[in-house]
Formats: structure tokens, sequence, C-alpha cells
């Protein structure tokens, strides 16, 4: 049965848009919990677009489930990070320009520098996460990289046309998938999930956990943060 992450960047991205202090990420964050939410998941960037410095200190003294913590390997973010010490930090790539996340993770192209934050992150007692596509060649090298878990991009699988497209894309997140858990990482997924398409991927063999995000928000405007996260949570288990 997967646990379910809620990502709270699309609140802050609200706030940001007036620069003012409200929806306050924080709030969301407790609304979250008390709809059932294993985790709470939030992206520092380097930018700054939307989830502050100040979130991510109060967020590590209220939360009480787990604080997964998305960063790119850059060393500011690397020297916050093992200062607050969150429950678990997952690297992912970054760009500037882009409005979400895109792709996974290219380990090869950067590898002794996702080596050396894999190395200080644990040094600081953080469990690492790496977001990669379901490529096998990347999940082989996390497991030289000795993390703890693989959170697999569902990027290509969500936005697949229904039908013999998906059901490829999904079969592919099944056969890698196995192959994280058979190299003896844990396996997570994210990107793109909703309301609509998160059920086969929470039923994949050996899924421990969803990070779930803009559908989540989306939905929260007409029902209610606590509301939402409830109903997403009945669909994952």
């Amino acid at each position: 049965m997967p646990e379910l992450g809620v990502n709270i960047d699309h609140v802050a991205t609200v706030r940001q848009a007036r620069r003012t202090n409200e929806p306050d990420p924080v709030w969301a964050a407790a609304l979250a919990e008390m709809g059932g939410a294993d985790g709470i998941t939030l992206h520092l960037r380097e930018d700054r677009r939307h989830i502050s410095d100040r979130d991510l200190q109060i967020l590590r003294q209220t939360v009480t489930v787990k604080l997964n913590l998305e960063m790119a390997c850059n060393d500011e973010v690397l020297a916050i990070a093992c200062g607050v010490k969150p429950d678990q930090a997952t690297l992912v790539p970054e760009r500037r320009e882009e409005v979400t996340t895109e792709g996974g993770l290219n380990v090869f192209s950067q590898r002794a520098k996702v080596a050396e934050v894999v190395r200080k992150l644990q040094d600081a007692g953080i469990s690492v996460s790496l977001f990669l596509d379901p490529d096998p060649r990347q999940i082989e090298e996390a497991a030289r990289l000795k993390v703890a878990a693989v959170e697999l991009h569902t990027g290509q699988y969500a936005e697949a046309k229904s039908g013999l497209p998906q059901q490829q894309e999904l079969e592919q997140l099944q056969a890698v998938g196995a192959m994280v858990f058979g190299l003896g990482m844990t396996l997570h997924a994210g990107h793109g999930l909703t309301y609509r398409n998160v059920r086969p991927v929470a039923q994949i063999a050996g899924m421990k956990e969803l990070n779930i995000g803009h559908s989540i928000v989306a939905r929260a405007i007409m029902v209610g943060f606590e509301e939402a996260v409830r109903e997403m949570k009945r669909l994952v288990v």
C-alpha cells in the first residue's frame, strides 16, 4: 500500500503570484496531514520561485509526517538541507526556464557531482532518493551510488493517450519498478499523477510512495485542501 506524499509547491506558486503572504504552504501542510498525507514534499529551487527558506524552516518544525525536500545538486541548497535535515532529500534536475520539473535527473552527465551531493546528504543523516526517468541505465547508476530510493518520473505515462500508448508507458514503469525493487532500493513515483490516472501506478508491485501536487491543489480549490488529500488517499491505498 503506497504512502501519499503531498507536494505543496503550487500553494506557494499562488502566493508568489501576488507577492503576498497567502495562501501559506505551512497551513496547507497541516491540512494535508489532517487529510491523511503520509509525507509533505516541497522543492526549494535555486531561484526561490515558490517555496522560500522561511517555508522550509517552519515546516521542519511543524510537520509531523515525513518531510521530503526536492532539490537540485546546488551547493547553496545542499548546505541548507544539511542544516535543516529533512527526513528525505530527492535530487531532481532544475532549469530556470521550466514551469515545473521536466524529466528525470541524468546521473550519467554529472555523476561526480551527484555522488558528492549524495554522500554529503547521507553523512548528515538524510535519506536520499533520485528522481529518474524509467531508464534501466539510470537505475543501475542509482544502485551504484547506494541511494535509498528511486522516484520514477511518471510524466510520459501521464501525458500518453489512453489505450495502448498509456498501457505501454505503464508496462515500462512496471518493468523498471521491478528493477528498482530488485536492486534493493525503495520504489517511489511522481509527476503528472491525477485522480484519473493514479490507480494503476499505485498498484505497481513494490510501490512505496507517490508524490502528487498539482492535481491535489487544483482539486482543493473546489473541495478544500483536507478533503482533496483525503480523496487522493482513498485512490492510492
